[in-house]
C-alpha cells in the first residue's frame, strides 16, 4: 500500500477526522487535499477534544510527516492559532508542511462571503462565511494570491493592491456593503503571520509527495466535507468550492491517479448535514432529535446543529461509484443503540417510479421519497466491545447490508468517540 484516500460518503460530519487520526499512525505521510476552514475534523485523544481545521489528523503522530497541499485555501490567522493551540498541549508541529501552492483567505473574502448570504444570491445556501467561496473564485479566476506570494514582496503588494480595488468596488457599489480596507495595514498583518510559521512552507509540496510516492511509503489522503458537497457531483448549488471526492486528491496534492491504492469511504450509520438542500431521509421529531443528542450533532466549526436522517443507500451507491470505493469505515453505529427499528433508504419513488440512482436535478430530487426497509434494532451498548464477533447479531446485519448497498467491505467500525472504541476487521 502506498497512497490511501479517506473521503467522507455523505454530506460531510462523517467521522473522517478519528479514522485519519486511527491510521495515520501506519503511515509516513498525510495529506490534505482541499478546503479551508470550513470543515472541522474531530480527533478524541484520552478524553480531551482536538478539532482541526487545516491541520491534517496524523498531526499527533510526530514522526509522521502532515502536509496541507496545494488545493487547500488557508486563512493564515486560522492556521497560526491552530499551530499555537497544538503546541500549547504539548505538540510542536514540527512535523507540519505548508505548500507555497495554497492560496490565502483574505478579509474582502469574508466580507464577500457575507453580503452575498445577505442579498441570498443565487438562492446562498447558508454558508460558513469563512471567505473559503470567495477565495477558490479567485484560485480559479487567476487573481488569487498564494503563500508563495510572500516570498516576493512587490508582487504580494501588487495583487493585493489590484484585489481591494476590485472588491471594494463590488461590496460598495453592487451588495451595498460599506467597507474600506488599508492596504498597508493589511499587508503588515499578513507578513506577521506568514513570519511566524514561514519554516514550514515548502515552494514544492508536489515534489515531497511524489518523492514520497516513489519510495513507496505510506501515504495518507485526507478529505474534508463530504461526497454530496462536491462542487461538481453534489447537491448542486448547496456544496462547497472544492473536490472532496476521491479525484480531488491528485489535484489537490498533485499526483496521478494510478497511484491510488485504497480508498476508503467513512459511513456515518446514519446521515446528517448541516445547512440548506435537499435531504430526502431527514427526520423531524423525537428520533430526529435523539440522534442529535446521542450523536452530540452541533458542527464542530459553527456550533450550528445538523439536521439528522435515516441512512440513505441511494447517496452510499453514489459515493461508491463517483469515488471508487474499495473499503468502509463506518462511525457512530452505537449512536442507533437505543432503537427498536432502524429504517435504511435503499432507493426512491419520484412520480410513480423507483430511483435507485442519485438524481442530478435538484428539482426532481425535490420531488423524491425514500422507500425503506425496516431492519431489527440490537438495544445493547456498543460502546465498549473491540471485537467484530462479539457484536449483536442484528448490529452485524445491519452492517452488512451497508457493505451491499456500496459493494465494498467493512474494515473499521467506530463504536464511540476515542480513538479506542474502534473494532477492526
Amino acid at each position: 500500500m502506498s497512497v490511501t484516500v479517506i473521503v467522507g460518503t455523505q454530506w460531510g460530519d462523517e467521522g473522517k477526522g478519528k479514522i485519519t487520526d486511527l491510521l495515520a499512525r501506519e503511515m509516513d505521510m498525510v495529506v490534505r487535499y482541499q478546503g479551508g476552514n470550513n470543515a472541522g475534523h474531530t480527533v478524541v485523544i484520552k478524553e480531551e477534544k482536538f478539532i482541526l481545521h487545516l491541520i491534517p489528523s496524523g498531526i499527533f503522530y510526530p514522526k509522521v510527516t502532515c502536509v496541507i497541499g496545494n488545493g487547500v485555501v488557508v486563512d493564515p490567522a486560522v492556521l497560526l492559532q491552530e499551530i499555537k493551540t497544538l503546541q500549547g498541549k504539548g505538540f510542536n508541529c514540527e512535523n507540519l508542511k505548508i505548500s507555497a501552492q495554497a492560496h490565502v483567505i483574505f478579509p474582502y473574502h469574508r466580507d464577500l462571503d457575507l453580503a452575498q448570504e445577505k442579498n441570498r444570491e443565487a438562492g446562498r445556501i447558508g454558508t460558513t462565511a469563512r471567505g473559503i467561496g470567495p477565495c477558490y473564485v479567485d484560485k480559479f479566476n487567476r487573481r488569487g494570491i498564494r503563500i508563495g506570494d510572500f516570498f516576493h514582496e512587490d508582487i504580494f503588494r501588487q495583487k493585493l493592491e489590484w484585489n481591494l480595488a476590485e472588491k471594494s468596488f463590488l461590496l460598495n457599489n453592487f451588495y451595498d456593503y460599506k467597507v474600506s480596507y488599508d492596504a498597508d495595514k493589511i499587508q503588515k498583518e499578513y507578513f506577521e503571520y506568514f513570519r511566524a510559521f514561514q519554516s514550514l512552507v515548502i515552494e514544492e509540496s508536489t515534489s515531497l509527495i511524489n518523492e514520497a510516492i516513489s519510495k513507496n511509503k505510506k501515504i495518507l489522503m485526507e478529505g474534508a466535507q463530504g461526497t454530496m458537497l462536491d462542487v461538481d457531483q453534489g447537491t448542486y448549488p448547496y456544496v462547497t468550492s472544492s473536490n472532496p471526492i476521491a479525484g480531488g486528491a491528485c489535484i489537490g496534492a498533485g499526483f496521478g491517479p494510478q497511484e491510488i491504492d485504497e480508498v476508503i469511504g467513512v459511513v456515518k450509520a446514519y446521515v446528517t448535514r448541516v445547512g440548506g438542500g435537499p435531504f430526502p431521509t431527514e427526520i423531524s421529531g423525537e428520533i430526529g432529535d435523539l440522534l442529535r443528542e446521542r450523536g452530540g450533532e452541533y458542527g464542530a466549526t459553527t456550533g450550528r446543529p445538523r439536521r439528522c436522517g435515516w441512512f440513505d443507500g441511494v447517496v452510499l451507491r453514489h459515493a461508491a461509484k463517483i469515488n471508487g470505493l474499495t473499503q468502509l469505515a463506518i462511525t457512530k453505529i452505537d449512536v442507533l443503540d437505543a432503537l427498536e427499528t432502524i429504517e435504511i433508504c435503499t432507493a426512491y419513488e419520484c412520480e410513480g417510479k423507483v430511483i435507485e440512482d442519485f438524481p442530478t436535478d435538484l428539482a426532481k430530487l425535490e420531488k423524491c421519497r425514500p422507500i425503506y426497509e425496516d431492519l431489527p434494532g440490537w438495544k445493547e451498548d456498543l460502546s465498549k466491545i473491540t471485537d467484530y464477533r462479539n457484536l449483536p447479531l442484528n448490529a452485524k446485519k445491519y452492517i452488512d447490508r451497508l457493505a451491499e448497498l456500496a459493494e465494498a467491505k467493512v474494515s473499521l467500525i467506530s463504536v464511540g468517540a476515542e480513538r479506542g472504541q474502534v473494532i477492526r476487521l
